[in-house]
């Protein structure tokens, strides 16, 4: 067995997961008292010193020693560092410049704007859920139906107008409602430290820090088991891809390129304002990877959503010609960053099997969910940005012209089994004027609610995961604002209130029928019924689990009536209607089908069997086979009886005797030919079975 590397050697090789464990601050006894060591990471730099509220902020009180050639600083402090004591540390640069710098491996930070590192011992919080972390997996054969909320404007006191909710009253309303609900999921935006509001956390300052907005970070591990307790997992996003220019953050950390590339055309995304991280650093790769881990260990979160993988993956990524360096191949691919998420996902999940890697990549990047070992990026989903993209542009498409644009529906099917796909419905989606998502839908009100039942049903029976931003079940009219709490008043409306029964009922649906969740990921799962009847802007199909049973979907996309609407079935039988968007319950017409709907021995589809629908405008309906018909006999033949048999045998031996005497007759072209005479009109009956030249109407097969 390999010698196990000490935690310096295993933070500089770029192998470390537990960094956060050996750097930043922590409790120690040395020099026979108790106190706090701190460790810093600043290659580059002239002196660093430990500041705080414990020595007046005096930049000559505790200077640190280099106690490695690769730039770590050590200082321990006795005594006098006591829960939550501010610090920072002064670092000077190699041109005599001072910065205060806040700590990148600290637990906890001062609440904006303030900026200072807070001391915090992670120990002694009592965890209750054992049981949940026995049970949890990485859910690909599971139901995976995640809300995405971003903590600040989920809710907040006062009537909407007090600050945010904490994450302790998170855990006490936001969890019960989601259950309620029928969400498996839930997805922090991030809540690692930023300093901005408006960056919604993307652009992060504490890598190890929730941040302290709505509480401390004990207040967190309380939110998460609570969820656990109730059944419901929890994923964050994380950013490891950029991080912003703030003076106190981690940018030119000791005055160099230290956590970023010198080189602006690899260290910078100038659009957004930030720097890129250095995946050739063996030390920031330690950095980043024991983030993903710390949070999964420390706060047993139970996936890490991985933001702007795209901008990671290309050097050319929102880079005009001139503005970016090709990699050594003469290519746009970013071999470092390429290399780096794949050591991430390795080592990630082999020390966490039962986590999920959740990748938001926007391109046609190759097997983004498949092993390292296939020659993959190691995540285990990738949201289908695709899908979304196109179904978003064909639900703000006027109905009359959707006939156009049908492909828009049915494309994603010709790649949907190549990832891991989880289907989202952002919040990206719902803000800088892309309107709400039942703004995106035209026509009257009821319409619009019509059509986010229609496109909400499609997608919760369509292959993939599924991820909503919170607030689309509401039926929120106004774009997202992360100042303002979500539209809670819209429920005393009852198109509003109609349209939040939908939500939880098709999700629970959802929940509750494994051929919508149990093969997500291959054509045993899924198989068309129609898919090409882009005139009526219907399509039809099944998703079936891995026992055989079967759910019927057809979903109308025009605001008209299809009535003796025929599809073909794979079995004979009485089916039952058990889910219709129309249905008064939901604010709708309460058109249906009404009690068992019998197929008949009608083609069509490919299928021997059919059977006919009313399908209402606007709408989507889930059918499922309840008796299944016993199997058609086949028609014996007909007995001959001793008449015909002696017929029979007196003309078999009467053909010799003929032949040979044809032999001896003259050849037929030889002969005269006889008059021709008119044939017979043939009698036609009255009945006989004259079909529509639109092939409808069928009769039944006999």
């Amino acid at each position: 067995m390999a010698e196990s590397l000490s935690p310096l050697d295993d933070f500089l090789s770029g192998t470390s997961l537990t960094a956060y464990e050996y750097m930043g601050a922590h409790r120690a006894h040395m020099f026979g008292r108790d106190g706090v060591v701190f460790r810093v990471w600043a290659p580059q730099a002239k002196s660093v010193s430990v500041v705080g509220d414990f020595n007046g902020w005096d930049i000559n009180a505790n200077y640190m020693g280099k106690i490695s050639d690769a730039g770590i600083w050590e200082c321990f402090i006795a005594d006098v560092i006591g829960v939550e004591s501010l610090y920072k540390y002064c670092v000077e640069t190699r041109w005599g410049e001072r910065f205060l710098k806040a700590d990148p491996y600290a637990f906890y930070a001062e609440l904006r704007p303030d900026n200072a590192s807070k001391f915090y011992d992670l120990g002694g919080y009592g965890w209750n859920d054992e049981s949940w972390l026995k049970q949890r997996t990485n859910n690909l054969d599971r139901p995976l139906n995640i809300y995405e909320v971003h903590a600040g404007s989920w809710k907040k006191y006062d009537f909407g107008q007090g600050d945010s909710y904490s994450y302790r009253s998170l855990a006490q309303e936001l969890v019960p409602y989601l259950k309620d609900m029928g969400y498996t999921h839930v997805e922090i935006m991030p809540i690692t430290e930023y300093p901005f509001d408006g960056s919604w956390g993307y652009q992060v300052t504490g890598y190890f820090a929730p941040t302290s907005r709505y509480g401390e970070p004990k207040d967190l591990m309380y939110f998460v088991d609570t969820c656990h307790q109730a059944g419901i997992g929890v994923i964050i996003d994380w950013v490891p891809a950029h991080f912003p220019k703030d003076g106190h953050g981690l940018a030119r950390f000791d005055g160099s390129a230290c956590y970023e590339y010198e080189d602006w055309r690899k260290g910078e995304h100038k659009e957004w304002g930030t720097y890129v991280f250095n995946y050739s650093r063996y030390e920031v790769k330690s950095f980043l990877m024991s983030s993903a881990n710390f949070w999964l260990e420390e706060y047993h979160i139970d996936g890490i959503r991985m933001d702007a993988v795209a901008s990671m993956l290309y050097l050319d990524y929102n880079r005009n010609d001139g503005q970016w360096v090709p990699n050594c191949f003469g290519g746009k691919e970013h071999l470092e960053a390429v290399d780096f998420l794949k050591q991430l996902n390795s080592s990630i999940l082999e020390r966490h099997p039962d986590i999920m890697m959740i990748a938001e990549e926007s391109t046609a990047w190759p097997k983004v969910s498949r092993p390292v070992s296939e020659g993959g990026l190691g995540f285990n989903y990738k949201w289908n940005m695709g899908w979304m993209n196109d179904m978003l542009a064909y639900v703000k498409e006027d109905p009359l012209y959707r006939p156009y644009h049908h492909g828009k529906i049915t494309f994603s099917l010709v790649y949907a089994f190549s990832e891991n796909f989880i289907l989202p419905i952002s919040h990206d989606e719902v803000v800088y004027g892309k309107c709400s998502l039942i703004n995106k839908m035209p026509g009257s009100l009821e319409q619009k609610v019509a059509g986010v039942k229609t496109f909400m049903t499609y997608m919760m029976t369509h292959p993939g995961k599924k991820l909503t931003f919170m607030g689309t079940e509401l039926g929120q009219f106004n774009e997202w604002n992360n100042e303002k709490q979500l539209d809670w008043q819209l429920l005393a409306n009852e198109p509003n209130k109609s349209l939040h029964r939908f939500f939880a009922s098709i999700n629970h649906f959802y929940l509750d029928n494994s051929p919508l969740w149990q093969d997500d990921y291959s054509w045993q799962g899924f198989r068309w019924i129609r898919h090409d009847d882009n005139e009526k802007s219907i399509i039809s199909f099944i998703r079936s689990d891995n026992e055989g049973n079967e759910l019927i979907v057809v979903v109308n996309f025009q605001p008209v009536l299809r009535e003796d609407y025929r599809i073909g079935v794979p079995y004979a039988g009485k089916y039952r209607e058990v889910f219709n968007t129309e249905s008064k319950e939901f604010g709708g017409s309460g058109i249906s089908n009404e009690g068992l709907i019998e197929t008949k021995y009608v083609k069509s589809d490919d299928q021997k069997q059919s059977m006919s629908i009313t399908v209402p405008p606007m709408s989507a309906l889930i059918i499922k086979l309840v008796e299944k018909a016993p199997p058609r006999k086949k028609r014996a033949p007909a007995k001959k009886t001793s008449a015909k048999k002696t017929a029979e045998k007196a003309a078999a031996e009467d053909t010799p005797k003929k032949k040979s005497e044809a032999k001896a007759q003259t050849p037929a072209e030889n002969s005269p030919k006889p008059e021709k005479t008119p044939a017979k009109p043939e009698k036609v009956s009255e009945k006989a079975d004259v079909k529509p030249a639109d092939g409808s109407g069928e009769k039944e097969q006999k």
